[in-house]
Protein backbone atom coordinates (compact mmCIF):
# COMPACT_ATOMS: atom_id res chain seq x y z
CA UNK A 1 0.00 0.00 0.00
CA UNK A 2 1.60 3.10 -0.96
CA UNK A 3 0.26 6.29 0.75
CA UNK A 4 0.60 9.05 -1.11
CA UNK A 5 -0.84 12.12 0.39
CA UNK A 6 0.60 13.47 3.81
CA UNK A 7 -2.60 12.33 6.33
CA UNK A 8 -1.59 9.17 4.42
CA UNK A 9 2.33 8.80 5.69
CA UNK A 10 1.24 9.24 9.38
CA UNK A 11 -1.42 5.82 9.45
CA UNK A 12 1.15 2.87 10.98
CA UNK A 13 0.91 0.11 8.29
CA UNK A 14 0.56 -3.59 9.69
CA UNK A 15 1.49 -6.69 8.76
CA UNK A 16 -0.30 -9.60 10.95
CA UNK A 17 1.79 -13.01 10.31
CA UNK A 18 -0.05 -16.04 11.36
CA UNK A 19 2.03 -19.43 11.70
CA UNK A 20 -0.69 -22.24 10.89
CA UNK A 21 -0.36 -25.47 12.16
CA UNK A 22 -3.76 -26.59 13.35
CA UNK A 23 -5.83 -23.71 12.68
CA UNK A 24 -8.84 -24.98 10.80
CA UNK A 25 -11.28 -24.48 13.57
CA UNK A 26 -9.93 -20.93 14.80
CA UNK A 27 -9.15 -19.33 11.43
CA UNK A 28 -12.12 -17.80 10.78
CA UNK A 29 -12.95 -16.39 14.23
CA UNK A 30 -9.15 -14.81 14.18
CA UNK A 31 -10.05 -13.26 11.21
CA UNK A 32 -13.48 -12.05 12.62
CA UNK A 33 -11.46 -10.49 15.45
CA UNK A 34 -9.06 -9.18 13.49
CA UNK A 35 -11.12 -7.63 10.64
CA UNK A 36 -12.19 -4.38 12.82
CA UNK A 37 -8.76 -3.34 12.19
CA UNK A 38 -8.31 -3.15 8.33
CA UNK A 39 -10.03 0.27 8.78
CA UNK A 40 -8.22 3.65 9.55
CA UNK A 41 -7.94 3.55 13.68
CA UNK A 42 -6.75 5.38 16.32
CA UNK A 43 -4.52 3.86 19.31
CA UNK A 44 -5.34 5.15 22.79
CA UNK A 45 -2.39 7.61 22.35
CA UNK A 46 -3.76 8.99 18.96
CA UNK A 47 -1.96 7.01 16.59
CA UNK A 48 -3.50 6.13 13.23
CA UNK A 49 -2.95 3.00 12.23
CA UNK A 50 -4.43 -0.11 10.00
CA UNK A 51 -3.89 -3.73 9.43
CA UNK A 52 -3.47 -4.28 5.03
CA UNK A 53 -2.52 -8.21 5.26
CA UNK A 54 -2.86 -11.36 7.15
CA UNK A 55 -0.35 -13.25 6.01
CA UNK A 56 -1.35 -16.71 6.70
CA UNK A 57 1.83 -19.10 6.57
CA UNK A 58 0.79 -23.15 6.46
CA UNK A 59 2.90 -25.37 7.85
CA UNK A 60 1.65 -28.11 6.81
CA UNK A 61 -0.49 -29.32 10.05
CA UNK A 62 -2.41 -32.78 10.16
CA UNK A 63 -6.14 -31.03 9.96
CA UNK A 64 -6.20 -29.43 5.94
CA UNK A 65 -5.37 -25.77 7.56
CA UNK A 66 -5.09 -25.65 3.84
CA UNK A 67 -8.15 -26.02 2.48
CA UNK A 68 -9.19 -23.15 5.20
CA UNK A 69 -6.50 -21.04 4.43
CA UNK A 70 -7.57 -20.75 0.54
CA UNK A 71 -10.81 -20.18 1.18
CA UNK A 72 -10.50 -17.56 3.64
CA UNK A 73 -7.90 -15.72 0.83
CA UNK A 74 -10.62 -16.14 -1.54
CA UNK A 75 -13.70 -14.48 0.59
CA UNK A 76 -10.70 -11.58 1.75
CA UNK A 77 -8.48 -9.68 -0.47
CA UNK A 78 -6.41 -8.60 2.45
CA UNK A 79 -5.40 -12.76 3.14
CA UNK A 80 -1.71 -13.35 1.62
CA UNK A 81 -1.30 -17.32 2.12
CA UNK A 82 2.73 -18.30 2.55
CA UNK A 83 2.74 -21.92 1.19
CA UNK A 84 5.85 -24.10 3.07
CA UNK A 85 7.13 -27.02 0.93
CA UNK A 86 6.99 -29.06 4.44
CA UNK A 87 6.49 -28.97 8.48
CA UNK A 88 9.64 -26.64 9.65
CA UNK A 89 7.87 -25.85 12.89
CA UNK A 90 6.45 -22.42 14.52
CA UNK A 91 9.76 -20.17 14.15
CA UNK A 92 10.52 -20.98 10.58
CA UNK A 93 6.95 -20.61 9.91
CA UNK A 94 6.92 -16.86 11.28
CA UNK A 95 10.32 -15.96 9.25
CA UNK A 96 8.57 -16.99 6.35
CA UNK A 97 5.83 -15.01 7.12
CA UNK A 98 7.80 -12.15 8.35
CA UNK A 99 10.19 -12.10 4.53
CA UNK A 100 6.80 -11.96 2.55
CA UNK A 101 5.26 -8.97 4.69
CA UNK A 102 5.24 -5.81 3.28
CA UNK A 103 4.41 -2.93 6.49
CA UNK A 104 5.91 -0.91 8.74
CA UNK A 105 5.17 -3.16 11.51
CA UNK A 106 4.52 -6.56 11.63
CA UNK A 107 2.77 -8.24 14.73
CA UNK A 108 2.95 -12.14 15.05
CA UNK A 109 0.25 -13.96 16.81
CA UNK A 110 -1.05 -17.50 17.78
CA UNK A 111 -3.93 -19.05 14.81
CA UNK A 112 -5.89 -20.22 17.95
CA UNK A 113 -7.36 -17.53 19.41
CA UNK A 114 -5.25 -16.76 22.38
CA UNK A 115 -3.89 -13.18 21.38
CA UNK A 116 -6.18 -10.56 21.44
CA UNK A 117 -5.45 -8.50 17.86
CA UNK A 118 -7.47 -5.67 19.70
CA UNK A 119 -4.27 -5.01 21.88
CA UNK A 120 -2.18 -4.20 18.93
CA UNK A 121 -3.06 -0.45 19.56
CA UNK A 122 -1.76 -1.01 22.86
CA UNK A 123 1.82 -2.38 21.40
CA UNK A 124 2.15 0.19 18.78
CA UNK A 125 1.82 3.07 21.78
CA UNK A 126 4.18 0.96 23.70
CA UNK A 127 6.66 0.82 20.59
CA UNK A 128 6.07 4.77 19.93
CA UNK A 129 6.66 6.05 23.83
CA UNK A 130 9.73 3.77 24.57
CA UNK A 131 11.00 4.34 21.38
CA UNK A 132 11.32 0.37 21.17
CA UNK A 133 11.53 -1.74 17.71
CA UNK A 134 10.37 -4.68 19.62
CA UNK A 135 7.23 -5.22 21.84
CA UNK A 136 6.21 -8.12 23.79
CA UNK A 137 2.67 -9.08 25.07
CA UNK A 138 3.15 -8.86 28.99
CA UNK A 139 0.34 -11.34 29.73
CA UNK A 140 -1.31 -10.69 33.08
CA UNK A 141 -3.28 -13.70 33.19
CA UNK A 142 -1.82 -17.29 33.29
CA UNK A 143 -2.19 -19.15 29.72
CA UNK A 144 -4.90 -21.81 29.25
CA UNK A 145 -2.14 -24.64 29.29
CA UNK A 146 -2.24 -26.60 32.45
CA UNK A 147 -0.66 -25.82 35.11
CA UNK A 148 2.12 -28.21 34.73
CA UNK A 149 2.84 -27.00 31.47
CA UNK A 150 3.08 -22.96 32.59
CA UNK A 151 5.21 -23.98 35.47
CA UNK A 152 7.62 -25.99 32.79
CA UNK A 153 7.32 -22.48 30.85
CA UNK A 154 8.39 -20.65 33.30
CA UNK A 155 11.39 -22.41 34.96
CA UNK A 156 12.57 -23.02 30.87
CA UNK A 157 12.63 -19.25 30.68
CA UNK A 158 13.97 -18.70 34.29
CA UNK A 159 16.95 -21.03 33.06
CA UNK A 160 17.75 -19.49 30.31
CA UNK A 161 17.34 -15.69 31.75
CA UNK A 162 19.61 -16.50 34.69
CA UNK A 163 21.43 -18.96 33.41
CA UNK A 164 22.49 -19.41 30.09
CA UNK A 165 21.75 -15.61 28.53
CA UNK A 166 24.88 -13.61 28.70
CA UNK A 167 23.03 -10.23 28.02
CA UNK A 168 19.89 -8.89 28.83
CA UNK A 169 16.90 -10.59 27.83
CA UNK A 170 13.13 -9.67 27.87
CA UNK A 171 10.40 -11.98 28.54
CA UNK A 172 9.34 -13.78 25.36
CA UNK A 173 6.19 -14.00 23.86
CA UNK A 174 4.98 -15.12 20.51
CA UNK A 175 2.86 -12.30 20.46
CA UNK A 176 4.95 -9.52 19.29
CA UNK A 177 5.45 -6.51 17.46
CA UNK A 178 8.07 -6.09 15.57
CA UNK A 179 9.44 -2.56 13.14
CA UNK A 180 9.53 -4.28 9.34
CA UNK A 181 12.24 -3.97 8.33
CA UNK A 182 13.49 -5.56 11.14
CA UNK A 183 11.54 -8.25 10.94
CA UNK A 184 12.15 -8.41 7.02
CA UNK A 185 15.93 -8.19 7.72
CA UNK A 186 16.58 -11.12 10.86
CA UNK A 187 14.07 -13.35 8.14
CA UNK A 188 16.79 -12.63 5.59
CA UNK A 189 20.20 -13.69 7.77
CA UNK A 190 18.63 -16.24 10.38
CA UNK A 191 19.83 -19.67 9.59
CA UNK A 192 18.45 -23.26 10.13
CA UNK A 193 17.07 -23.88 13.68
CA UNK A 194 17.45 -20.78 15.10
CA UNK A 195 15.51 -19.29 17.80
CA UNK A 196 13.66 -16.10 16.69
CA UNK A 197 13.51 -14.46 19.50
CA UNK A 198 17.72 -14.79 20.07
CA UNK A 199 17.93 -13.44 16.58
CA UNK A 200 15.93 -10.41 17.03
CA UNK A 201 17.94 -9.75 20.06
CA UNK A 202 20.86 -10.10 17.82
CA UNK A 203 20.36 -7.13 15.93
CA UNK A 204 18.11 -4.76 18.78
CA UNK A 205 18.90 -3.29 21.91
CA UNK A 206 15.44 -2.06 22.77
CA UNK A 207 12.76 -4.12 23.70
CA UNK A 208 9.25 -3.16 25.22
CA UNK A 209 6.47 -4.64 27.09
CA UNK A 210 2.78 -4.42 26.98
CA UNK A 211 0.20 -6.03 29.37
CA UNK A 212 -2.23 -8.21 27.47
CA UNK A 213 -5.26 -10.57 28.48
CA UNK A 214 -5.13 -13.71 26.93
CA UNK A 215 -7.92 -15.30 26.05
CA UNK A 216 -8.98 -19.02 26.45
CA UNK A 217 -8.01 -21.53 23.56
CA UNK A 218 -11.42 -23.53 24.32
CA UNK A 219 -11.71 -27.21 23.46
CA UNK A 220 -8.71 -26.93 20.56
CA UNK A 221 -5.94 -29.51 21.50
CA UNK A 222 -2.02 -27.70 21.74
CA UNK A 223 -0.19 -28.66 18.80
CA UNK A 224 3.06 -28.76 20.76
CA UNK A 225 3.97 -31.96 22.27
CA UNK A 226 6.33 -32.22 25.14
CA UNK A 227 8.71 -34.10 22.91
CA UNK A 228 8.16 -30.40 20.55
CA UNK A 229 8.57 -28.25 23.47
CA UNK A 230 12.14 -29.77 24.61
CA UNK A 231 13.52 -29.51 21.25
CA UNK A 232 11.75 -25.70 21.05
CA UNK A 233 14.13 -24.99 24.50
CA UNK A 234 17.34 -27.19 23.46
CA UNK A 235 17.16 -24.77 19.78
CA UNK A 236 16.73 -21.75 22.75
CA UNK A 237 20.24 -23.27 24.35
CA UNK A 238 22.04 -23.87 21.13
CA UNK A 239 21.29 -20.21 19.89
CA UNK A 240 21.43 -18.44 23.14
CA UNK A 241 25.36 -17.57 22.68
CA UNK A 242 28.92 -19.52 24.49
CA UNK A 243 27.57 -19.08 27.95
CA UNK A 244 26.31 -22.96 27.86
CA UNK A 245 29.97 -23.61 27.06
CA UNK A 246 31.43 -21.63 29.76
CA UNK A 247 29.15 -23.16 32.35
CA UNK A 248 30.57 -26.77 31.20
CA UNK A 249 33.85 -25.35 31.46
CA UNK A 250 33.66 -23.91 34.83
CA UNK A 251 31.75 -27.00 36.13
CA UNK A 252 35.24 -28.66 34.55
CA UNK A 253 37.30 -26.65 36.88
CA UNK A 254 35.75 -27.42 39.87
CA UNK A 255 35.55 -31.03 39.12
CA UNK A 256 39.21 -31.18 38.14
CA UNK A 257 39.85 -28.95 41.30
CA UNK A 258 38.24 -31.21 43.52
CA UNK A 259 39.62 -34.64 41.93
CA UNK A 260 43.41 -32.94 42.46
CA UNK A 261 42.12 -31.86 45.99
CA UNK A 262 40.95 -35.33 46.66
CA UNK A 263 44.17 -36.71 44.99
CA UNK A 264 46.29 -35.36 47.35
CA UNK A 265 44.02 -36.39 50.32
CA UNK A 266 44.41 -40.18 49.59
CA UNK A 267 47.98 -39.53 48.56
CA UNK A 268 48.33 -38.20 52.07
CA UNK A 269 46.40 -41.11 53.75
CA UNK A 270 48.11 -43.98 51.96
CA UNK A 271 51.85 -42.32 52.83
CA UNK A 272 50.52 -42.26 56.39
CA UNK A 273 48.97 -45.87 56.58
CA UNK A 274 45.50 -43.90 56.94
CA UNK A 275 44.34 -45.83 53.95
CA UNK A 276 45.09 -49.61 52.60
CA UNK A 277 45.18 -50.54 49.55
CA UNK A 278 41.00 -50.11 49.11
CA UNK A 279 40.17 -47.40 47.28
CA UNK A 280 39.00 -49.34 43.95
CA UNK A 281 35.08 -48.16 44.72
CA UNK A 282 36.40 -44.20 44.78
CA UNK A 283 38.60 -44.65 41.99
CA UNK A 284 35.67 -45.88 39.72
CA UNK A 285 33.49 -42.71 40.89
CA UNK A 286 36.13 -40.51 40.10
CA UNK A 287 36.61 -42.24 36.53
CA UNK A 288 32.81 -41.66 36.02
CA UNK A 289 32.62 -38.74 37.33
CA UNK A 290 35.52 -37.02 34.92
CA UNK A 291 34.21 -39.45 31.80
CA UNK A 292 30.54 -38.86 32.65
CA UNK A 293 32.03 -34.48 32.21
CA UNK A 294 33.96 -35.37 29.52
CA UNK A 295 31.48 -36.97 27.37
CA UNK A 296 28.75 -34.57 28.12
CA UNK A 297 30.81 -31.66 27.01
CA UNK A 298 31.60 -33.79 23.67
CA UNK A 299 28.43 -34.01 23.11
CA UNK A 300 26.96 -30.54 23.69
CA UNK A 301 30.21 -29.44 21.57
CA UNK A 302 28.77 -31.66 18.56
CA UNK A 303 25.53 -30.31 19.37
CA UNK A 304 26.99 -26.55 18.45
CA UNK A 305 29.14 -28.03 15.59
CA UNK A 306 25.44 -29.77 14.31
CA UNK A 307 24.11 -26.16 13.76
CA UNK A 308 27.52 -25.12 12.59
CA UNK A 309 27.43 -27.77 9.61
CA UNK A 310 23.95 -27.08 8.88
CA UNK A 311 24.17 -23.63 8.40
CA UNK A 312 27.73 -24.11 6.42
CA UNK A 313 25.78 -26.50 3.97
CA UNK A 314 22.82 -23.93 3.57
CA UNK A 315 19.95 -26.13 5.06
CA UNK A 316 17.56 -23.76 4.69
CA UNK A 317 15.16 -22.36 7.75
CA UNK A 318 12.11 -22.67 5.70
CA UNK A 319 10.74 -23.07 1.53
CA UNK A 320 8.04 -21.04 0.20
CA UNK A 321 6.58 -22.55 -2.82
CA UNK A 322 3.30 -21.46 -4.95
CA UNK A 323 0.25 -22.91 -4.13
CA UNK A 324 0.10 -27.18 -4.56
CA UNK A 325 -3.50 -27.10 -5.88
CA UNK A 326 -2.05 -24.65 -8.48
CA UNK A 327 0.75 -26.43 -9.65
CA UNK A 328 1.25 -30.08 -11.48
CA UNK A 329 -0.34 -31.71 -8.09
CA UNK A 330 -3.19 -30.01 -8.54
CA UNK A 331 -4.46 -30.91 -11.99
CA UNK A 332 -6.71 -33.96 -12.15
CA UNK A 333 -6.89 -36.40 -14.50
CA UNK A 334 -8.96 -36.16 -18.03
CA UNK A 335 -11.59 -39.35 -17.82
CA UNK A 336 -10.05 -41.36 -20.94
Amino acid sequence: MEATGGAERDVHTVSIVVPVYQGAETLDALLADISPLLNRSVTPGGTPFLVNEVLLVDDNGPDRSDRVIRQLAERHDFVRPVWLSRNFGQHAATLAGMASSASDWVVTMDEDGQHDPAFIADMLDTALDERAAIVYASPINAPSHGPIRNVSSRAAKWTFVRLLSSERQPGYHSYRLVLGEIARSVAAYSGSGIYLDVALGWVSQRFAHCPVVLRDEGERRSGYSWRRLLSHFWSLVLTSGTRPLRIVSFTGMIVALVGFVAALAILVGRMTGAIEVEGWTSLSMVMLLGFGLVLFSLGLLAEYVGVAARMALGKPPFLIVGDLEDGPLGRRRTPG
